[in-house]
């Protein structure tokens, strides 16, 4: 048996390493925010010609007009969602000539400013709705367990929980401040929508972890060995864990491959997120329960 609960010191320290290297890139550097949170400009056009010229040949041609926060997203029916900061109508004619150059029958079929007012509204929403997911998570996580033996209480489960959580999204902003900085990667809603869904993974599989804890609590005889309990649910659910994480990495990783720009990055916050989820499950949620309950021990 893995002697995981037993390590958490070392498990604490490189989260502390993570957690505190990444707070101190994103109060140095922040995100390097796109449209959503910006403003700017976003236009949708068809083109005429079947096929429709590839996304590259469309960046190439408008590389020349150096859009700031260009990105080109092909949709259905040959056509394609542009993205970028500017939010002038020179700009915009600037952009049609260019892909009449390629197309000279290609339709616009909108254009959509987002103003100054917009993107601060998106950016409260974003907050506001990651704010609450946790909250919630801690809420249900805290009934979920309401009948669990007194070792531990319900909203101690919870808290737990929510601080793997916390620590899996601080990793995961750190990451992308240090890749906004150093490459230029911007972040827009489809981040926050990896966010909310690393949430939903990771709690996922902490909640499988203490569901054992509590089965084995409830089996055991020996109340006070709960170290030993929470390290033996952890060795039986492991297996479980990497499995179902290797499953989902797979599928992300080629995403990250071979998956366009659009998605590229969408993948590589989800990536982070269920690699570090999967850590956070294992060697932080479970082993904090530990800690309290040796805190409270200790006090009597």
């Amino acid at each position: 048996m893995l002697q995981i609960i037993q390590k958490r010191a070392y498990a604490y320290l490189l989260s502390g390493i993570l957690t505190g290297a990444s707070v101190i890139v994103t109060i140095l550097w922040g995100l390097n925010l796109g449209i959503d949170f910006k403003g700017g400009t976003l236009m949708e056009v068809r083109f005429a010609l079947d096929p429709a010229p590839e996304t590259r040949v469309v960046e190439e041609s408008l590389a020349e007009l150096s859009l700031k926060s260009l990105t080109v997203q092909p949709t259905e029916n040959r056509g394609l969602l542009l993205r970028y900061l500017a939010s002038d109508e020179a700009a915009n004619d600037q952009v049609l000539e260019k892909l009449r150059g390629l197309d000279p029958e290609v339709l616009q079929l909108r254009t959509d400013f987002i103003g100054g007012s917009v993107s601060d509204q998106i950016k409260q929403n974003a907050f506001t709705g990651t704010a609450l997911s946790l909250i919630g998570i801690a809420l249900y996580i805290a009934w979920a367990f309401r009948r669990v033996s007194g070792v531990v209480t319900s909203w101690e489960y919870g808290l737990g929980a929510i601080i793997a959580l916390a620590h899996d999204i601080i990793i995961v902003i750190g990451l992308f401040a240090v890749l906004g900085h150093f490459y230029g990667i911007e972040v827009g809603v489809p981040f926050i929508a990896a966010l909310l869904t690393i949430l939903g993974y990771s709690v996922n599989d902490t909640i499988v972890v203490y569901d054992r804890v509590r089965e084995n609590l409830m089996r055991s005889s020996k109340k006070g060995d709960f170290e030993n309990i929470v390290n033996r649910s952890l060795n039986e659910t492991l297996g479980r864990s990497i499995n179902t994480s290797m499953t989902v990495i797979i599928t992300l990783v080629a995403i990250v491959l071979f998956g366009g720009d659009s998605v590229r990055y969408f993948g590589v916050a989800l990536l982070a997120g269920v690699v570090f989820g999967t850590y956070s499950s294992v060697y932080i949620a479970s082993a904090l329960l530990v800690s309290r309950y040796n805190m409270k021990t200790s006090q009597k």
